[in-house]
């Protein structure tokens, strides 16, 4: 057994509360207080103590690092998209650790040969002197001269807007903090921005700027519903400017004609709970998707004129085992993009003149057993071709385009695997665990063909299953270091996400959302049981609500795996749904439900971690969480962690590591994450018994 130095303890500041007949306490509400220096103190030496105890793996680490980078094209360059006059795209060079924004002018083939780079956004220069960089939302005029973008320098996500004069490189002077969404009418001038409550972090203003001078904005909507953000953006016909505001289950829209911007805003079909839709626009009508008529979505019609619910005409019936979720809709045609059985698909379907009526055109079909496809930047209307993006778990991310009338697809690039990836050399499952309840639930598996041993392997698990997030299955060139030293990876599409329509997220919430756990658990059993792995040797992994997973998986089953990695972890959860003035608490009522009510209450603290640690033999554990974090604070995983060093009975290694300047994503730079990313596979592989 490796000997590790003594961790640090972290003092009792007992408190208690009273719910429901019910005393909850809490011996580390104190760490709370970021502007304390005890708090600071108390992560500084967890990180210390993280570094002592990882210390004798610095040359892996550096060597995992290294090998990552190999497999990463440091100078490239995207394939660019036409809107309007120009040719978007970005760019990485070898060194620099953000991308390049940019443009050329160009027609409908192509960039023109002789055309000049234009440098929209440098993240590179724009987060200089910052430990932490990230654009936010970005538009541009339709004359292509005035760039609204919004940047955080924190992590926090708390976006700063400004305007640049692409035509003279200037950046204006005038600012506006907390902005979320931006969007340009037609007239080249006018901004609508969106800003946020900031107490609450929610996105809750509109505002109409001249977007030369942003201080004279002019506020035109409120949002004062806590359960709802609100958001701005255009048609991708450009003639209309349209505003939601929407909460987990609800949503309400509006639009206004982009080439009046001055105008009041037109209300399509009023809030109405678990009622959500979105809007599109074609030749005078609104193309709807909705959920009124089963939680699946349909698309119907409206008139522009007369956009209430009396007056939508059903183009898509809704249908029990597929979901539709999203329309991406062009002059002369329209692609649904759905779902079935877990797996994503699109289908065309082309218009008959300029009526709404449409007949199946075809659909672009995918030839591996599990894999992502996604609409890819598709800004032009009017055009016979569609962008799309493909990847699986041995396929690495390509871009397609897809001619409608020929019914065919190019590849326009796949991301380059420098260091001699062959793909023959990996292969891809898909499978299915029966739960107790008799539901089948499908994971999704990768490995290396020769380095394949039943019932042997290490076996690497990862898990989310929270808020209709269909979790995507994509290739990770990281994952090959991991993959050539022979561990199984795989991937659980559990209830609570979305991966088979809406019904799979409704059976993994609110009051059945220990489902989302036990279908976890299951996933591990029936994977060891089929020869995918060692049961001895298993690894799981997860972040965010995927921490929370996690967090009480292994309350309910420690034995179930050898080594967890969980990144901010949602852990605290009576603490944090118990305080309506943090960020994101009344909003996710309606995803874990409000513990004033006391079902709700008691039904979460049955598997709250934090609240159902007790003295038990638990796995190693690598706990990672950044000071900056405002959808998961970072007080959770601290107030886990030392909670749970006071109750593990194992001499296991308990880690908590803290990014003292990011925020809930982790560190920025690409280098700096591939770094973060070598000391989590660096703690699997010794704890899994595969350093030699």
């Amino acid at each position: 057994m490796t000997e590790f130095p003594a961790p640090p303890i972290a003092p009792k500041h007992p408190t208690e509360t009273q719910m429901h007949g019910v005393t909850l306490r809490d011996d580390y509400a104190w760490l709370r207080d970021k502007e304390n220096p005890e708090v600071t103190a108390y992560l500084e030496s967890e990180n210390a103590y993280a570094d002592a105890v990882m210390a004798p793996l610095t040359g892996l680490r550096e060597e995992l690092y290294q090998e990552m980078l190999s497999h990463v094209k440091q100078t490239d360059v995207s394939v660019p998209y036409r809107d309007g006059a120009w040719w978007y795209y970005s760019r990485t060079e070898e060194g620099l650790q953000y991308g390049i924004y940019c443009r050329k002018r160009g027609g409908e083939a192509g960039p023109d040969t002789d055309a000049v780079e234009e440098v929209l956004l440098d993240g590179n220069v724009l987060g200089q002197g910052h430990a932490f960089f990230s654009i936010g939302d970005t538009d541009i005029t339709d004359d292509g001269r005035w760039l609204a973008y919004t940047t955080d320098l924190t992590g926090f996500r708390q976006y700063t807007l400004r305007v640049k004069d692409l035509e003279t490189g200037e950046t204006l002077a005038g600012e506006v903090e907390r902005v979320g969404s931006v969007a340009w009418a037609a007239d080249n001038r006018t901004l609508f921005y969106t800003v946020e409550d900031e107490q609450q972090k929610r996105q809750h203003q509109l505002f109409r700027a001249d977007g030369q001078r942003l201080p004279e904005a002019v506020l035109v909507y409120q949002e004062d519903d806590e359960r709802f953000n609100v958001g701005v953006g255009r048609t991708r016909d450009g003639k209309y400017l349209v505003f939601v505001a929407g909460s987990h289950i609800t949503t309400e829209c509006r639009f206004l004609a982009a080439d009046e911007p001055d105008g009041d805003f037109t209300l399509i079909a009023p809030r109405e709970n678990d009622h959500e839709y979105s809007i599109d626009h074609r030749n005078g009508l609104l193309f709807i998707l909705t959920n009124d008529k089963g939680r699946n979505f349909r698309l119907v019609t409206a008139p522009v004129s007369a956009p209430g619910r009396e007056n939508w005409t059903e183009r898509i019936g809704h249908r029990d085992s597929v979901m539709l979720e999203a329309v991406d809709l062009f002059r002369d045609y329209f692609v649904a993009c759905e779902r079935e059985d877990g797996l994503p698909r699109l289908r065309l379907s082309r218009f008959e003149g300029d009526g709404p009526e449409a007949q199946e055109a075809g659909e672009i079909r995918f030839p591996e057993p599990t894999y992502d496809a996604h609409p890819g930047t598709n800004r032009v209307f009017e055009t016979g071709q569609f962008r799309y993006s493909y990847q699986s778990l041995v396929t690495p991310s390509s871009v397609y385009e897809y001619d409608v009338a020929a019914r065919s697809s190019m590849l326009l690039k796949q991301l380059e695997i420098p260091g001699g990836f062959d793909r023959t050399l990996y292969a891809s499952e898909r499978i299915h665990a029966k739960a107790a309840d008799g539901v089948e639930i499908p994971v999704s598996i990768v490995y290396r063909k020769d380095k394949r041993e039943p019932g042997k392997n290490a076996l690497y698990v990862y898990g989310y299953g929270s808020y209709g997030y269909a979790l995507p299955i994509g290739f990770n060139s990281n994952r090959l270091c991991l993959l050539d030293r022979g561990l199984v990876m795989a991937y659980a599409h559990i209830r609570g996400g979305g991966d088979l329509g809406e019904p799979w997220h409704d059976a993994g919430k609110m009051l059945v959302k220990r489902n989302t756990f036990t279908d976890f658990i299951t996933s591990v059993e029936h994977l060891t049981a089929e020869g995918y792995g060692d049961p001895a040797r298993v690894a799981m992994e997860g972040g965010s609500a995927g921490g929370l997973l996690m967090g009480a998986v292994v309350n309910m089953a420690p034995e179930i795996a050898r080594v967890v990695v969980s990144h901010v972890p949602f852990v605290d959860v009576m603490n944090t749904m118990l305080d309506a003035s943090l960020p994101l608490t009344v909003p996710e009522y309606e995803e874990w439900g409000d513990p004033n009510e006391e079902k709700y209450f008691r039904y979460m603290l049955s598997y709250s971690p934090y609240d159902n640690l007790r003295a038990a033999d638990y796995p190693a554990m690598l706990v990672k969480t950044s000071l900056h974090d405002s959808q998961v604070m970072y007080w959770e995983p601290a107030k886990y962690v030392a909670k749970l060093r006071t109750l593990k009975n194992d001499t296991y290694p308990l880690l908590l590591v803290t990014n003292m300047k990011a925020g809930h994503g982790g560190a920025s730079g690409r280098y700096d994450y591939l770094k973060e990313i070598a000391l989590d596979y660096a703690f699997l592989l010794r704890e899994l018994g595969m350093l030699a």
